[in-house]
């Protein structure tokens, strides 16, 4: 079911969701969070769509902020719409669309659509503030979720996270290597143990998760880590391939076909692993799952991936 409730208030929004509650059924029992989505209207129905999905293992209240950045009006207003049952997956969605003024404060826009007692994730789904912690939404949220690969610079992007990081943040590009991470680690768990002397990331020019990868392998492994960007292909976006140097022999995984790699070992035989690359919806319930705050992630982006860190080489090819 979908409520549409153009030129409205807050107050109307809330009284509207006891209204459905009360007609339906205590819609809001089960809730375990709120997910307060930041984008614009372009991004609006990608966004709720994904949020949808992840709900199903992540029962929320969803509250959509949409501003239409692209045409400013001097009109001040606000139409709202309210989807549950089947519209909404597991959870009830409040998309606020804010126009002028109405635009101006979005702490005050949701403060009265929380949840009470359930923690606030923020997900900036588009291009996020400069600083996630200290924004109007960002303040009130126990986690903030950004994206690295959509922000118009994004190893820029990762630089100044490293900066202006608050526990509580947490990236995408950090969560599609979840994947990769085990694959590794899974890898260097087996016989022979002998330590890796030099260590190869390849990935796509604009991949930050390559950027990532390579820092956390620096940190882990404590060896120096060569970067190797490509030219973005058609075929496959992000970490193209990893090559571990050991002296019994490399160890090599390569990524020439979206969601499928080439493992390629001393003295074994080569075969192929899966390593899809992560949809937002992955993305989402992997960071929804836990809602304090991601240390593992918090150490690398301040201390492996900051300014101190020394840049890996980097060798452009195509």
């Amino acid at each position: 079911m979908i409520k549409n409730l153009p030129n409205t208030t807050i107050s109307q929004v809330s009284r509207e969701l006891v209204d459905i509650r009360d007609e339906g059924g205590a819609v809001a029992l089960g809730r375990v969070l709120t997910l307060i989505i930041e984008t614009d209207f372009s991004g609006l129905e990608e966004a709720v769509k994904a949020a949808n999905e992840a709900s199903k293992a992540h029962p929320c209240r969803i509250i959509v902020l949409a501003e239409d950045k692209k045409k400013k009006t001097d009109k001040p207003r606000l139409d709202a719409e309210i989807r549950v049952g089947g519209d909404a997956g597991a959870s009830e969605v409040v998309v606020l669309r804010a126009y002028g003024e109405a635009a101006s404060d979005h702490e005050s826009l949701v403060t009265g659509l929380l949840l009470p007692d359930a923690p606030v994730v923020a997900w900036w789904p588009g291009i996020a503030p400069e600083k996630p912690s200290t924004s109007a939404i960002g303040r009130i949220a126990q986690r903030r979720i950004t994206d690295a690969a959509v922000q118009p610079d994004p190893h820029a992007w990762l630089s100044n996270l490293a900066k202006t990081y608050a526990p509580g943040d947490s990236d995408f590009a950090w969560t599609r290597l979840t994947l990769w991470r085990a694959q590794l680690a899974a890898i260097l768990d087996q016989p022979p143990y002998d330590p890796v002397l030099e260590v190869v990331v390849t990935g796509a020019v604009d991949s930050p998760s390559t950027d990532l990868l390579a820092a956390w392998l620096e940190v882990k492994l404590k060896v120096e880590v060569k970067l190797i960007r490509t030219v973005r292909g058609k075929a496959v976006a992000g970490i193209k391939g990893v090559k571990l140097v050991r002296k019994s022999g490399d160890i090599e995984i390569v990524r020439n076909i979206p969601d499928v790699a080439t493992l390629i070992q001393p003295s074994q035989p080569t075969r192929d692993i899966s390593l899809p690359r992560r949809s937002l919806r992955d993305c989402l319930i992997e960071d929804l799952r836990r809602l304090d705050s991601d240390d593992a992630f918090g150490k690398l982006i301040t201390k492996g991936f900051g300014t101190k860190r020394k840049s890996p080489s980097v060798q452009k090819k195509k």
